[in-house]
């Protein structure tokens, strides 16, 4: 017989539904036409049900999935584009918050991505305790590719993926599949799409997460080549972002080297400047100043010139190219972007 689900107030409204379900708490993503992209007033109402069943003994764990082809594709960007002239900087601070509250949550924290999940999406999904991909899942932070960076904790996650993997993915946003996920470190558990309803229903009877999830756990081969892969790991090992490029362009011949340069040339100079230091500060620093960090770089991002160019040309002005400025790499200097990590005179983000 199936569990009964009772459905719960956190607020929300049609955007997202908060479901106590035998011993879990299901929050489901329901934006299925807007690839479920994040509001503020998800946000907030997610982290108000993350509060409540934190402290509420007879849930045992939370469980976050998605409606349709997307688990979340991201923020909603052209809610941002559109309040340009006024900065939406408290969605940003709200969403930093709730991804802290995720990554330090007291019970299991189960994410079942069964689709896109980009941007906003990776911040209330793999920074939980369980990150469930399926067959169908495609990870990406593509941010330098519309002139922003991998914010929503990005700085903390990237830089513990093995073998400079998440460096790659930061600067070039490059989408991958169940298996790079796993070999990488950012999934747990690769379970097949077919199974992730009996995945959820065994879950919330039985109230405990690493037997159930072992039952399930199907072994996915690797997307990427060995031989790419080291690769990778080589041309992305470089001290510094010019150096990546040197490594490069050093071997220029290799297909996979020319095709990844012209990667990067399509990105905002900036974003990839931005990104680099972000994702070689975050190798040492905790959660909270990851996102203190990344506050200090939004702040200054929602006041410049490249996000909204990025959004422009790749929603607004669908597909257009888009015109950064500075439009190289030389022309941004590390003067530039200290700006970007510089303390917030007008207040530093708080918990």
């Amino acid at each position: 017989m199936a569990i009964e689900a009772r459905t719960v107030d956190f607020g929300g409204e049609d955007e997202v539904r908060f479901e106590r379900i035998g011993t879990a708490g299901v929050i489901t993503l329901t934006r299925p036409q807007a690839l479920n992209a994040l509001t503020h007033k998800m946000v907030k109402a997610m982290s108000h049900a993350l509060r409540d069943w934190e402290g509420d003994r007879e849930v045992a764990m939370v469980i976050i999935k998605g409606e349709g082809r997307a688990f979340s594709a991201g923020g909603d960007l052209m809610a941002i584009y559109n309040g340009r002239n006024a900065p939406a900087t408290d969605f940003f601070a709200d969403e930093y918050r709730l991804n802290c509250q995720i990554e330090r949550y007291r019970k299991p924290y189960v994410a079942l991505i069964d689709g896109i999940v980009m941007g906003g999406g990776v911040g209330v999904s793999f920074h939980g305790s369980h990150r469930v991909l399926t067959e169908k899942a495609q990870f990406a932070m593509p941010e330098v590719g519309i002139g922003f960076f991998p914010d929503v904790g990005g700085s903390h996650l990237l830089p513990d993926l093995a073998d400079n993997f998440g460096m790659y993915l930061g600067l070039t946003g490059t989408r991958v599949k169940w298996g790079d996920a796993l070999w990488s470190g950012l999934a747990t558990h690769p379970v097949k799409s077919e199974n992730l309803d009996a995945l959820v229903e065994m879950l919330a009877r039985n109230g405990e997460t690493e037997s159930v999830l072992r039952n399930f756990f199907t072994m996915p081969p690797r997307e990427t080549s060995r031989d790419l892969w080291e690769k990778i790991d080589g041309w992305f090992s470089a001290p510094t972002l010019d150096g990546i490029v040197e490594a490069l362009e050093n071997a220029q011949g290799d297909s996979d080297a020319d095709g990844i340069l012209t990667t990067l040339h399509s990105k905002s100079p900036t974003s990839l400047r931005v990104t680099f230091r972000e994702i070689s500060n975050g190798l040492s620093s905790s959660m909270e100043d990851c996102m203190k960090m990344e506050f200090r770089i939004v702040s200054r991002m929602l006041r410049g010139h490249d996000f909204y160019e990025g959004i422009r040309a790749a929603i607004v002005d669908k597909g257009s190219k888009p015109v950064w400025n500075p439009g190289t790499l030389d022309a941004v200097s590390e003067t530039d972007v200290d700006a970007y990590f510089a303390p917030l005179a007008e207040g530093e983000l708080t918990f």
